[in-house]
């Protein structure tokens, strides 16, 4: 990619003070969106918006369109418009999977996959899942920055239900998939619905208006709890957004209208004219019509042996009715030739009863023979089939075998880390003014009875009355692990309380709280840096520790921890010295 495109940014808005909000192009094609609010608030209209300008900009990508509401995109840009209604371009099945992905990603076609018209959800869920399969496996070699547009993601990767194969490969993507160039933008009205782990990993957000408490909730713990309230009085198109890559942790933006035709909005009593729609060409159309003309010729063959079997069946059960109707007559002949006592010859048989044994003799064998060919045909794709479903059945569980292979190693180095020290494992170094992990901050050896925990910054050389009043941590044994002076039970049942709100580890918090307890004061980007945690994520903890009164925030966007937890600290040491001295 040229550094033109890396630096390449688009309009879609302004901020409160009016100056325009530009987003990085790079950074929208390939890293975890998430946008959410009410039926009205706008969300759909952000995503129409981010979508005509990356259109404008010349970059591709896969809009999953569930109800039919992006189509009003071609009224400017040309995009195959892909689906099960007579008003798509074209109508198309799992079949075109790999087709569409081609078209998208190698030919820079770009695509609304409408899967609203399928009556069948099954056939529109496995639709979606093989073309993301294809994106994912593609992607791995091209490594072109592409975005995978999921409206109404809750029904995929819902936070209650079961996930199935298609919000698996979806949270795949949303993890796996930018360092392949394959970005995820995934939209709904009710961000309580959605998987908090699709959320957490998210890089850049955007909150319209919500009501609901579970969904306000939601905001607080991402954000923090004053944006619970907040977020309920935006005006329609406002939103507060938030975004890894600037500076400024939030801000409230108003995103501009759309150009294209919206056909999302509630019909009204007004009539309203259907705009000229722009359309790809149509070689592309034809090639995916050849697809499907292929499998309809296909089904119909199959469907014709099948009919042509049944009737050859039923041709030989006839026969053979005729061929033991024509041998119990032969049989009576005979019968009645051995009867006769005098000695003229009788013929024995009835005439030409021979000649009409042979010839059903003769069809039968050659319609046989025919049948047994169609059932070769048949079963030949029965196993072909029963190798593909083996081959499948196979690479699962190779996939399963690897996943649990890869849980255990992180169970075992996890467990390292919590035997290692915390400083052994890096936690010293970096400060929040961005200077080197080699400037380590001196420990004071605190002597006699008087012993200290609190924020100070210590001098080389003394470290007497005046160091003791600085920002930093005093402790009085250079050898007492910080995170064993956390086991004090209400801390530990506090930090279980906010990992179950913020979906992150009990080991992320310790060290969190480690950090806090060595450095004091620290903004929400440097303890990120410190735990190697998204900052999206780490925030929706500090939050959580904040409401369960183990962090207070010391400044703005700046924390500390909660003066309940310092005294819990200093009381934890003096009543271990103690027992030392004892």
């Amino acid at each position: 990619m040229s550094d033109d495109s890396q630096q390449r940014q688009i309009r879609v808005g302004e901020t409160a003070d009016g100056a325009d909000l530009r987003l990085p192009v790079v950074e929208l094609l390939t890293g975890r969106g998430f946008v959410t609010g009410k039926s009205g608030s706008g969300k759909s209209n952000t995503a129409s918006v981010i979508a005509e300008e990356l259109l404008e900009a010349g970059y591709p990508l896969l809009i999953v369109d569930t109800d039919g509401e992006y189509y009003g995109l071609k009224e400017e840009y040309e995009m195959l418009h892909a689906g099960a209604d007579e008003e798509c371009d074209i109508q198309i099945g799992p079949e075109h999977a790999e087709q569409m992905a081609s078209l998208a990603l190698e030919e820079n076609v770009p695509v609304i996959l409408d899967v609203s018209g399928y009556l069948d959800e099954d056939v529109a869920d496995e639709l979606l899942r093989k073309i993301a399969r294809q994106l994912f496996v593609k992607e791995k070699k091209l490594k072109k920055p592409f975005l995978l547009v999921v409206e109404e993601v809750h029904e995929y990767i819902p936070e209650g239900g079961g996930v199935g194969e298609t919000g698996n490969l979806l949270i795949k993507i949303s993890k796996r998939g930018r360092k392949h160039g394959l970005g995820i933008l995934g939209i709904s009205q009710r961000p309580a619905d959605v998987k908090k782990d699709f959320i957490t990993q998210a890089n850049w957000l955007v909150w319209h208006r919500l009501t609901w408490d579970n969904d306000t909730k939601v905001v607080g713990r991402i954000i923090d709890t004053e944006y619970s309230e907040l977020v309920s009085e935006l005006d329609d198109g406002q939103a507060f957004v938030q975004t890894d890559w600037t500076e400024v942790d939030v801000r409230k933006i108003q995103f501009r209208r759309k150009r294209t035709f919206d056909a999302g909005a509630t019909p009204g009593l007004d009539d309203f004219e259907r705009p000229e729609l722009k359309s790809v060409s149509d070689a592309l159309v034809g090639d995916l019509q050849e697809i499907s003309e292929r499998k309809d010729r296909e089904r119909d063959r199959i469907n014709e042996l099948e009919a042509e079997l049944e009737k050859k069946e039923t041709r030989i059960e006839t026969l053979e009715d005729e061929l033991s109707s024509a041998r119990d007559v032969s049989s009576a002949a005979r019968q009645m030739a051995d009867a006769l006592q005098n000695t003229e010859t009788v013929q024995s048989q009835l005439p030409g009863s021979d000649e009409d044994l042979r010839r059903l003799h003769e069809e039968i064998a050659d319609l046989e023979a025919e049948r047994d060919e169609l059932r070769e045909t048949l079963d030949a794709r029965d196993d072909r089939i029963e190798a593909l479903e083996a081959a499948l059945e196979s690479r699962t569980a190779t996939l399963k075998r690897i996943r649990s292979e890869n849980d255990q190693l992180r169970d075992v180095v996890r467990e390292l880390q919590r035997e290692q020290p915390y400083a052994e494992r890096g936690g010293d170094e970096g400060d929040d003014d961005g200077a080197s992990g080699d400037a380590e901050t001196p420990i004071v050896q605190a002597g006699g009875d008087d012993i200290e925990f609190g924020y100070t910054s210590v001098d080389e050389g003394d470290a007497g009355e005046e160091a003791a009043a600085e920002p930093g941590f005093v402790v009085a044994d250079e050898e007492r692990d910080i995170e064993e002076l956390l086991d004090v039970p209400w801390v530990g049942d506090r930090v279980a309380r906010a990992c179950d709100g913020s979906q992150c580890s009990v080991e992320t918090a310790e060290a969190i709280l480690a950090v806090f307890a060595t450095d004091g004061h620290l903004r929400t980007e440097t303890v990120a840096a410190r735990v190697e945690r998204s900052r999206v994520a780490v925030q929706s903890l500090l939050s959580e520790l904040r409401t369960a009164d183990l962090l207070e925030r010391s400044g703005e966007r700046t924390y500390a921890l909660h003066a309940d937890v310092r005294a819990a600290l200093s009381d934890s040491a003096a009543e271990r010295d103690a027992n030392r001295a004892d």
